[in-house]
């Protein structure tokens, strides 16, 4: 089994076990397919749950993690693209979902279908609001309006280190 690493910032890292095999801890992120994309999810499978925020800081991230990714091992199914999408929907609480390829049982099953437009950042967390800004306008140069922003933390920090690169995906649905 793998060690999957997901993270929220710099200070919490949850790793758990994913059915690959592979001896790294999070794949060599491509930004190349997420860079300055539109694209169409139809149905696209998640499992969601929430995670208690104190002025948008996580504060139960590791244990809602650990609480998902237990359930999605024993359905026995995959996580694709190591996609973990974290909606910040007020100060104090934070939607998480999970990509899965297929139900899994005792989670919130729910899917998320529509357009999304993609933009990757690289960099320190202190210039996330730079990045929102940014990606507001970017939308905005589009003629796009987002109604849904997400945001995709795709490496643990020791794997960022690893490879010199802290990638964040800003997903927004159009």
């Amino acid at each position: 089994m793998q060690v999957f690493c997901l993270w929220y910032n710099r200070n919490i890292t949850i790793c758990i076990k994913n059915m690959n095999n592979d001896k790294e801890c999070c794949p060599k992120f491509d930004p190349i397919p997420w860079e300055g994309k539109i694209f169409e999810w139809n149905n696209k499978r998640f499992i969601k749950d929430k995670v208690f925020t104190f002025f948008f800081m996580p504060i139960n991230f590791g244990s809602v993690m650990t609480r998902i990714t237990k359930k999605v091992g024993a359905a026995g199914a995959q996580v694709p693209d190591w996609l973990c999408l974290s909606e910040h929907i007020s100060k104090w609480n934070m939607d998480l979902y999970l990509a899965v390829d297929k139900e899994i049982p005792g989670a919130e099953n729910t899917v998320l279908s529509g357009k999304y437009l993609s933009k990757v950042y690289e960099g320190d967390f202190s210039k996330t609001g730079e990045w929102c800004n940014d990606f507001k306008e970017y939308a905005k140069s589009q003629n796009l309006d987002i109604k849904k922003w997400f945001m995709w933390y795709t490496t643990c920090p020791k794997c960022a280190k690893k490879y010199g690169k802290n990638y964040v995906v800003i997903i927004g649905q159009i």
